[in-house]
């Protein structure tokens, strides 16, 4: 009888343990694939429950990848002007906006800004954070503990690769960006 009550507390951990950590991934889709994220609600709850909200709700399928730097990052996520599927749609002016939502409070933490690190862009003001984001292409260590990580990709890292570069003599700026496809929670 112990055994038996003892083999269903595991199987209910296991079972239970998989949802909760399912919870917590999310897929970019890409051009040329998807990408598995993984969030880090334990470090940065309110931009991990910001990303999921405006991700679920679709805000950011067909935003651009206006900011594209070569060997450093490719930034996303301007839900007001970046969305090449929305009449607010204008390139010269992605990456001055947000969502309609609050911007967040920091949450800096020690996570390392690695290659694959899923990080808030954000203004001068440390607590301007809303919806845009960016993700490494390889580390930046100067930018640990002044940018909120929230993510890291798990997976489909070669399809971040792929992301069109932009003009180096011009901040990274798109001309004919990439774009999000979807992103979704698992």
């Amino acid at each position: 009888m112990n055994r038996f009550f003892i083999k269903i507390l595991l199987l209910f951990f296991i079972l239970t343990n998989q949802s909760i950590s399912g919870e917590n991934i999310m897929i970019l889709k890409l051009k040329n694939g998807d990408v598995k994220i993984e969030l880090f609600p334990d470090v940065a709850p309110k931009h991990v429950e910001r990303i999921k909200e405006l991700a679920n709700q679709g805000k950011y399928d067909n935003v651009v990848f206006h900011r594209v730097i070569d060997g450093f990052m490719a930034q996303t996520g301007d839900v007001k002007f970046g969305n090449s599927n929305s009449d607010n749609f204008d390139l010269k002016m992605a990456g001055m906006g947000g969502s309609d939502l609050p911007d967040l409070k920091q949450e800096f933490n020690s996570l390392p800004h690695d290659r694959g690190t899923l990080s808030m862009a954000r203004s001068s003001d440390p607590n301007s954070a809303n919806s845009q984001f960016f993700i490494c292409f390889k580390p930046a260590p100067f930018l640990d503990r002044q940018y909120t990580v929230f993510g890291k990709v798990i997976e489909g890292m070669e399809h971040v690769d792929q992301i069109k570069r932009g003009d180096e003599n011009n901040n990274g700026a798109v001309i004919d960006p990439d774009k999000i496809i979807s992103f979704k929670s698992l």
